[in-house]
């Protein structure tokens, strides 16, 4: 009876260490997996933001300021996020310059709702400002 009793707690002391060992083990690339998502869906955003930038320069070219402003419009939303997202992963220095880039496509939307061409060269400016950060994310 005893000896019955020692090998069913030696069982249960075995499935306890494996079940313990596969938790530790499969845990233990999740933090790497999660970083690469978050660095990923950043480039996402910082990508949409920066081809709405370039949209909005064409717009500007061809003189149609009302697309202009729309695409400049979803270049912040999408650049905003993309900078909260910077926040939470603590890159001080890249928010610095996707804020520049805010900056500049504000200035570019408010430059368009004027009918000012100059908005063109503030989009590309907040485009070359994405390009900056979108070169960072690349490393870890």
């Amino acid at each position: 009876m005893a000896n019955t009793a020692r090998t069913g707690l030696t069982v249960i002391a075995v499935v306890l260490v494996a079940l313990l060992a596969g938790f530790l083990w499969g845990a233990s690339g999740k933090s790497t997996l999660d970083r690469a998502l978050q660095r990923s869906e950043l480039r996402n955003e910082l990508l949409d933001a920066r081809a709405a930038a370039l949209a909005a320069r064409i717009d500007v070219y061809n003189t149609n300021f009302g697309e202009a402003s729309r695409h400049l419009e979803e270049a912040r939303s999408v650049a905003g996020r993309a900078a909260q997202r910077l926040d939470a992963l603590g890159r001080d220095d890249d928010l610095k310059r996707l804020q520049s880039a805010l900056a500049s496509i504000e200035e570019a939307q408010r430059l368009a709702a004027k009918l000012d061409l100059a908005a063109n060269a503030r989009a590309g400016d907040a485009a070359k400002a994405i390009d900056a950060v979108l070169e960072s994310t690349g490393r870890p």
